[in-house]
């Protein structure tokens, strides 16, 4: 049969036979030893064992800009590096290199005869005889200027990661302290103390408290949670506080006090973003005849406030049936009253003390709860209010991480009378 005319005995004119496309590839492998080592994508060295360099390839000299006459025989490896990385090679490379016959990944620079640097991450190894001993040195040298690049850009980011997060903590504890009193008010007869344990430096919490007078010998005090955390619930919680102190004015019963601030919140946080908080808030009246002072809580689903006797007792004064406030148009808002008499100590706080880890090395550790809160209440009282929050504040640090929640107390306290205290 005859060929066709445009055929060869290849196929078909114009495509190369597989054949030829395999002599192709195995002419590029083809390249000599000496190619090989002299255009490597890497710098190659052999010094002698005190360092004189014997050989060096064409890629090393290119990237120095040396001839290699300038080098072979001329210099030592050393005469290459930096002030620090002679001394490095001379203190720590070699040393090593002698006791382990390899040393890799070493980051240098080398200076190259313009006077620039050049950043190389380099491995070497003792070439030995057969009787074990060493006789040269070979080196290999890799371009880490990319490398350096970007490291240099990610030290830089990191900075300034840095810089930010400092801004950052600056804004939230600048933030913080507008949602809280500057310093409770000095109240006559009556001893006050308060503390806030943030529980991250980066996120501004949903606690607040405050202590006000509203007419001689009456003074309001309250305490709550918003829920959530961030510039949301710093907005709820300057809302809160606010309305708070607003309503107290206008109309001091508790119960009324809760009641308005649960109108607020509902009418303003009742769309696809809903907003609430636990709150507890009481109204103190001096009580003259006796001392010590009247106290009519209200709570609107919050932790339920302990009460340190000056016998040395201690127990829960609870508020059941109160509900969460601004979720319900028409929150429950439950109410206990109770006479504070000279030497005891009422301590409002919110769950971060409660929820608290008592093993911080694991994320599953146990809640501190209830009941360890009125076992310690138990072993403190009596106290004072600057006591009782001194007390709460070193239990705090002692679960470290493990309180992973905003905490915020605040104790207020009947002083006995002198003649009482000498006593």
């Amino acid at each position: 049969m005859s060929r066709t005319d445009g055929d060869d005995q290849n196929g078909p004119r114009g495509e190369e036979a597989p054949g030829d496309e395999q002599a192709q590839f195995s002419a590029l492998l083809e390249d000599s030893v000496d190619d090989l080592y002299e255009h490597a994508p890497c710098g190659y060295l052999s010094t002698q064992l005190d360092g004189r360099i014997a050989k060096v390839n064409t890629t090393l000299l290119d990237w120095l800009g040396y001839q290699r006459r300038d080098l072979v025989g001329r210099k030592h490896f050393s005469d290459l590096l930096t002030v620090g990385g002679r001394l490095y090679h001379e203190t720590h490379f070699a040393p090593l290199l002698r006791m382990q016959g390899e040393i890799s990944g070493i980051a240098l620079e080398l200076k190259a005869a313009d006077g620039t640097r050049l950043p190389v991450l380099v491995t070497s190894t003792l070439k030995t005889g057969s009787n074990g001993q060493p006789l040269l040195v070979r080196t290999t040298l890799f371009d880490a200027r990319d490398r350096r690049a970007y490291e240099t850009e990610l030290l830089r980011a990191r900075k300034e990661a840095d810089q930010e997060r400092d801004r950052l903590r600056l804004l939230v504890a600048t933030l913080q302290k507008t949602l809280l009193p500057p310093a409770l008010e000095n109240m006559p007869g009556l001893d006050v103390s308060a503390h806030y344990h943030l529980a991250s430096l980066d996120e501004v919490g949903g606690d607040f408290y405050d202590l006000f007078p509203l007419a001689p010998g009456t003074w309001g005090l309250f305490l709550g949670d918003v829920c959530g955390k961030g510039a949301a619930a710093a907005a709820v919680t300057s809302l809160a506080r606010y309305t708070l102190r607003a309503a107290a004015v206008y109309d001091p019963d508790p119960v009324a006090v809760l009641g308005n601030l649960n109108t607020v919140l509902n009418h303003e946080y009742n769309g696809a973003d809903p907003r609430f908080c636990t709150v507890v808030y009481g109204l103190l009246t001096l009580d003259p005849e006796r001392g010590g002072f009247h106290i009519t809580l209200a709570g609107g689903g919050h932790p339920p406030a302990l009460l340190m006797r000056a016998d040395g007792t201690a127990d829960f004064l609870p508020t059941p049936g109160g509900q969460l406030v601004g979720v319900l148009p028409d929150a429950h808002i439950a109410t206990t009253t109770v006479r504070l008499a000279p030497g005891d100590t009422l301590l409002l706080y919110t769950d971060g003390l409660t929820e608290a880890r008592t093993d911080a090395t694991s994320g599953d550790g146990e809640r501190y709860g209830d009941d360890a809160l009125l076992d310690f209440a138990r072993a403190l009282a009596p106290a004072t209010a600057s006591e009782t929050v001194s007390a709460v504040r070193d239990l705090l640090d002692t679960f470290g991480t493990g309180v992973d929640d905003d905490t915020a107390v605040l104790a207020v306290h009947a002083p006995r009378p002198p003649d009482e205290e000498q006593r």
